[in-house]
């Protein structure tokens, strides 16, 4: 299955039907009067979060969604049936964006949340219902409202508790093959990894999800490489590892690159908690691995882990490490999450 975190689509709520200009005709009722009945209402557009999606590729070989119309009414007071909704099924995460890729109408972030994106018109009312005294019978109805049209963007960003980041070829798909069952493409040479992966990771009793984000490079915010494009997908992350290829000459520079990119792309993720580690440390010998974890420290002012997705060494301490921002944010969400007690005179 492709990835597709990004899709434009068209959708149509239901017009209204017309209401009916109707009289009963019987043999001896000689003034049977209007009955004429009220038409249907047009059917809704809703979005569905759904728990078996986790892209948006079905929407590249469909974009346009129409409800059903409703029915005119009929004689005999008779309302005509309404139409049937349109429902748009997308997976958890889901952002629900307007033509301009910048007004948010909403976004489904778990499975059974819905939202009504157009609303289909009324029907109109049938002569019956502007019979009076003084109006006996009317020989007009109402015709049926239009429903709503409009071009819409789904954006998908995924749900995980911890999110991967660093140049190409620094070693993040590696990792993620090693900490979990997911089998991203790994391969020497950079942008290996063309859309996001996950992976479900265990570290003692917790678990969680990893999402690997494929590599930033200078000027990504303007569009080199692969631009900001995946950026989106670690928004909703507690934690980020940032692995720093221990082989590269400049080792403080390429941490500086990732972290100008993170504040161009804005979103706060410049401030989100930060794990930084040096990763393939089993390709240097002792000494200059202490070189480079010092210039990493240095332009991090932060001490880095030393790891190796190959050989294991350092994997467990940063797993650990991710655990533990993960539950600190758990637990400073459960905080704020407890309502205030009432105010007592």
């Amino acid at each position: 299955m492709k990835f597709l975190d990004l899709a434009k689509i068209y959708i149509k709520s239901g017009d209204g039907g017309n209401g009916c200009i109707g009289f009963r005709r019987e043999k001896f009722i000689e003034f049977g009067g209007p009955d004429g009945g009220d038409g249907g209402r047009g059917g809704d557009v809703w979005a569905e979060c759904v728990s078996n999606l986790n892209t948006l590729i079905d929407y590249r070989y469909q974009q346009h969604f129409k409800a059903k119309n409703g029915t005119g009414g009929m004689g005999q007071n008779r309302a005509g049936p309404n139409g049937d909704d349109c429902i748009i099924k997308v997976p958890p995460g889901t952002e629900i964006m307007a033509e301009d890729q910048e007004t948010v109408l909403g976004e489904l972030l778990n499975p059974g949340d819905r939202m009504r994106i157009a609303k289909g018109g009324n029907g109109g009312f049938g002569n019956a219902h502007f019979k009076s005294a003084t109006n006996q019978a009317p020989r007009h109805a109402n015709p049926g409202l239009p429903g709503e049209e409009l071009t819409i963007w789904l954006r998908l960003k995924m749900i995980a508790d911890a999110g991967l980041i660093g140049l190409p070829n620094a070693g993040k798909s590696t990792f993620l093959a090693a900490v979990s069952a997911a089998k991203p493409k790994i391969a020497d040479y950079p942008f290996t990894t063309l859309h996001p992966n996950l992976g479900v990771v265990r570290a003692g009793d917790t678990d969680f999800v990893l999402a690997d984000i494929p590599g930033l490079i200078e000027g990504a915010h303007e569009g080199a490489g692969l631009g900001t494009r995946f950026l989106g997908h670690v928004e909703r992350c507690r934690v980020l590892l940032h692995l720093v290829d221990a082989t590269e000459e400049d080792i403080g520079e390429a941490y500086k690159t990732v972290r100008r990119e993170l504040k161009a792309y804005g979103e706060g993720l410049e401030k989100k908690k930060e794990i930084v580690a040096l990763s393939k440390c089993d390709a240097l010998d002792a000494d200059t691995l202490a070189e480079k974890a010092e210039a990493l420290k240095k332009a991090a002012r932060k001490t880095p882990l030393v790891l190796s997705a190959v050989s294991g060494q350092g994997v467990k301490d940063a797993l650990y490490a991710m655990t533990k921002e993960i539950r600190r944010a758990d637990e400073k969400e459960a905080a704020e999450a407890v309502p205030a007690k009432p105010w007592e005179p």
